[in-house]
């Protein structure tokens, strides 16, 4: 078994088809305060970013893997899960999830999909360590990474307004037990 194929999703490259599935998604504003996302974007940029996919982790700096569900009647894609600031140097990288819609969620496909993209990132790019924010309200996402053993190390007090006031955000990372010191 491919180390991103799962039980019930694999993780594959950006294909120019999902550029729909992308302008829905980094246009949604509703999720616009998980990613950090103030403007639009157009369909045009997200072409050139997938048609960009094929460069390497090490010369993009990131790596956008789609989620697909499969088996049983389903072949459909749910999400996708990132790697962004990558730092070879110093063998880290962020980590983020989405699962698009709400009724794919809580049915264990973001802890499959986490999991796989943690054992690629220990296993393949032989990562130290990964990290990830979540705004600390969100306990959906605190749990599903402290499954995986990350731990809070860090909190910034007033980081994000939002239309409900400031909202403090938790640093989480995971050091790879296998990694040398």
């Amino acid at each position: 078994m491919s180390i991103l194929k799962g039980n019930n999703i694999n993780l594959r490259a950006l294909e120019p088809s999902d550029v729909d599935l992308l302008y829905g998604w980094e246009n949604n504003s509703n999720i616009w305060s998980v990613s950090n996302t103030l403007v639009p974007f157009s369909r045009f940029v997200l072409e050139k970013y997938i048609a960009d996919s094929h460069l390497d982790i090490f010369q993009a700096r990131q790596l956008r893997l789609m989620i697909d569900l499969v088996g049983a009647g389903h072949n459909e894609t749910i999400g996708a899960i990132d790697l962004y600031d990558f730092d070879p140097m110093n063998k880290r990288a962020g980590i983020g999830i989405l699962i698009s819609d709400e009724k794919y969620r809580n049915k264990g496909y973001a802890t499959e999909a986490l999991g796989l993209l943690i054992n690629y990132s220990f296993d393949i790019l032989q990562l130290h360590q990964i990290f990830c924010y979540i705004d600390c309200d969100n306990k959906i996402s605190i749990n599903l990474f402290e499954k995986f053993r990350f731990k809070i190390t860090g909190e910034k007090k007033d980081w994000n307004i939002t239309p409900e006031g400031w909202k403090s955000e938790f640093m989480l990372q995971l050091i790879n037990p296998r990694s040398r010191s």
